[in-house]
């Protein structure tokens, strides 16, 4: 494959509609940490995607939403940031004839960086074709602006061919910036981390997600191939670190088990999990704190 092109991409939206199910989509990976709980996408993420001679370099970012800590600051930065010096912008909505705020202010910052943007309809495998209309209606009433609008589902893959094909128009003449194979910028013992705090935030409920952070502690590999890995899942109250472990540490067992699996997969070979939880309280509004765990603007 000879890459001549390439082109960068952010992909943005508000919380939970979707974006690092696209990113992964379109990567054909797991990239990016996947739930049904907003937030969940933290770093910007690099999703490599190689088609014919171009290379497209996806920026998945945070949800845009109102910052209530130190690391809700440092989230919507990350979004405003993913804004500046990309090709094309990626707007994801929702099948809704309404624009919120979240949507409202990536429009405005689009408009104001003069960027191209194609508006991007997700989840349309849960609606019928007819609902689509007051849908671009709405949108397209809030921003005469867009250079394309395409319903897709990142679930099912519909309408994906046709937005590559789309993006591919805004390439520019370039090297190939990441080598064949690889699909992300992400460090591994980074994904590793990322894959656990998925589990996290399947296996918990409400708030205790979101007040936990994940560090990989250690990360090698045997002369037999087998990849020792060990990770502290830090909580913000000692109460949490109770409901985490679990009942004889059932709990705890099960997001490991759940999290081990995925990291065989995206390593292809044995993994050797060690997890311990600990409480750190209000590490979320401790800006040192914050950045130490890896969560930087730079």
């Amino acid at each position: 494959m000879n890459i001549t092109k390439t082109a960068m991409i952010t992909v943005c939206g508000r919380p939970n509609v979707g974006k690092s199910s696209l990113t992964n989509a379109l990567v054909g990976e797991k990239i990016a940490i996947v739930s049904n709980k907003a937030q969940t996408t933290r770093n910007r993420i690099y999703g490599v995607v190689n088609r014919e001679d171009t290379q497209f370099i996806l920026l998945d970012t945070p949800g845009l939403h109102r910052p209530k800590s130190a690391l809700g600051d440092y989230m919507v930065k990350v979004v405003t940031a993913s804004l500046s010096d990309v090709d094309c912008a990626l707007l994801l909505v929702e099948p809704i004839p309404h624009v919120g705020g979240p949507e409202k202010a990536l429009i405005e910052r689009i408009r104001e960086e003069k960027l191209h943007c194609i508006l991007c309809i997700n989840k349309i495998d849960a609606v019928e074709p007819a609902e689509l209309l007051p849908v671009i209606a709405a949108y397209n009433e809030a921003w005469n602006g867009f250079d394309a609008i395409i319903p897709i589902s990142a679930r099912t893959g519909g309408g994906l061919d046709e937005l590559m094909a789309e993006l591919g128009k805004y390439a520019q003449e370039g090297p190939q910036l990441f080598p064949d194979g690889q699909t992300s910028d992400q460090p591994e013992r980074q994904v590793m981390g990322e894959l656990l705090r998925e589990k996290l935030l399947l296996c918990l409920d409400k708030e205790i997600p979101h007040g936990t952070a994940v560090e990989i502690t250690k990360f090698s590999e045997r002369d037999s191939g087998i990849v020792d890995v060990g990770a502290v899942i830090y909580c913000e109250k000692a109460s949490h670190k109770g409901i985490i472990i679990g009942k004889q540490g059932a709990m705890l067992k099960k997001i490991s088990t759940l999290a081990r699996h995925d990291m065989e997969k995206f390593m292809g070979t044995q993994i050797y999990l060690e997890t311990w939880v600990k409480v750190k309280e209000n590490w979320r509004d401790n800006v040192n704190y914050v950045r130490s765990l890896g969560y930087r603007e730079d």
